[in-house]
Formats: structure tokens, sequence, C-alpha cells
């Protein structure tokens, strides 16, 4: 494959953007490890939101091998991701004012917890509200977005403002305004898209600060293990017995 085809110059693209994240993010990393270590150790839940293919980079922290068994799906019903019908109404409902108060007044969510929000526009009511009302509850939250958003756009919620507003910690993903990496004379639109591989990357770095920030401490992060390796089932019933009362997705 030449140097010049869509597929090397996708991968550039990204590795150029994880390149960026990773240098100009280190301190956001940081401190979302620390925060998100703070609460384990105070007892507190953990908890991850996305709507539409944010939700992707949320459910892979949730569940997942060599990550904290501790993370849990904030899941609000039709906005997760593409499986809704009509896959456009996941796009409709992140507008809709009120639904985040809704989700919060129904959950599990309560002080002493962290929330990671992910939105890459950050401009919708649903991650706005979403994370003025977590932090009403006495939660931490972390907002994984694109910065860039807030500047080159207007915000939808009725406070004008953006979900990098209201969070503790604010990861900036550096996806440019309509997260297309890529352009050709012969098509009319901008194409491939990087935030997916950008954010799941991003917040796999904050896991990874996480459970070395507890190991530190001289606490033994909850972590879980593959199950397709030999042990792994024993040790995850060992660390899902011991957090049973902090993990929500077996119940």
């Amino acid at each position: 494959m030449s140097d010049g085809t869509p597929a090397h110059q996708f991968f550039d693209a990204a590795i150029g953007l994880l390149r960026q994240v990773r240098d100009g993010e280190a301190d956001g990393i940081a401190a979302a490890g620390a925060l998100l270590a703070d609460t384990v150790a105070a007892g507190g839940r953990l908890f991850a939101f996305g709507a539409g293919h944010s939700s992707l980079a949320a459910q892979d922290v949730v569940y997942r091998a060599g990550g904290l068994a501790l993370m849990n799906l904030l899941a609000v019903p039709g906005v997760m991701g593409v499986d809704v019908v009509p896959a456009t109404l996941g796009s409709a409902l992140e507008r809709v004012d009120g639904l985040a108060g809704a989700v919060l007044d129904t959950s599990v969510l309560r002080a002493g917890d962290a929330l990671v929000i992910i939105s890459l526009s950050g401009r919708n009511a649903l991650p706005v509200e979403m994370a003025l009302g977590a932090r009403a509850l006495g939660v931490k939250v972390i907002g994984v977005t694109s910065v860039a958003y807030a500047s080159q756009t207007t915000s939808r919620h009725s406070s004008g403002t953006f979900l990098k507003g209201h969070c503790d910690v604010v990861l900036d993903s550096r996806i440019a305004v309509g997260d297309a990496e890529l352009a050709h004379d012969t098509i009319p639109a901008p194409f491939a898209p990087a935030s997916t591989v950008v954010t799941t990357a991003l917040l796999q770095a904050v896991m990874a600060t996480t459970a070395a920030t507890l190991a530190e401490r001289g606490i033994e992060p909850p972590l879980l293990r593959s199950g397709n390796v030999d042990g792994g089932h024993e040790w995850n019933r060992r660390i899902m017995a011991e957090y049973g009362d902090r993990i929500f997705y077996r119940r």
C-alpha cells in the first residue's frame, strides 16, 4: 500500500491526534485518574455515559478484561447507539430538555460517585444537563469532549453553555468540528471520522492511570481478567464478590 492511500492517510491522521492527546492532555489524564482513584478509595462508584457514537467509548470501559471492574454504564434508552429504529431518534433525544433529569432521578447515582460523560460536541441538552444534574447530586464529573465545538458552534442547551463548563475535569479529544479527517477532490463531503479511536484511547489512558494511582497508594486496583485465559473466571468471581455492592451491570 502506497503512502498516498486513504487508509494510510487516515492512520496518519489518527496517530497524529493520539500524539496530540497524549502530550497535550497529560495533566488532565493524571487529574482524571486521581479523581477516579479517590472515588474508589473512598467507597464511591464509577459510571460512564455517552450518547450516539460517544456511547462506544463509554461501553469500552465497562466489564472489560484488563479494565476496572467498578466502571458501570449509565444507560439512557434510545440514545446508546444505532440499534434503536429509526437511528435518528437517538440524535433527537439528545436535544430533549429534561431527559437527563429523569434519568438521574431514577438512577443509583449518589454523592461521592464519579461520572464520565463523553460527548464529542458537548453542545446538546442531554450531556449538559447530565453534568449539571450529577454535580448537583454531589457526583464528580469528568467530561470528554472536543473543546473546539464551544468556540465554533452554538449550544443547544437553554443555558447557552457546553459540557466543558460543568465538569471537575475536562479532557479535550482535539477532534476538529465535523469529525472527518480526510477530503478528496471528487468526494463532495469530508469523511473518515477518528473520534472513536481517539476518545477510546483517551479513556483507556485514564483507566490505566487510575489503576496505577491506586497501586501507588497501596490499594489493589479492582481489575478484571479475560475469561479466555486460565483462571480468569475465578479471578473475576473474587473481584465481583469483593466489590459486588459497587457493580451494577450484573443486576
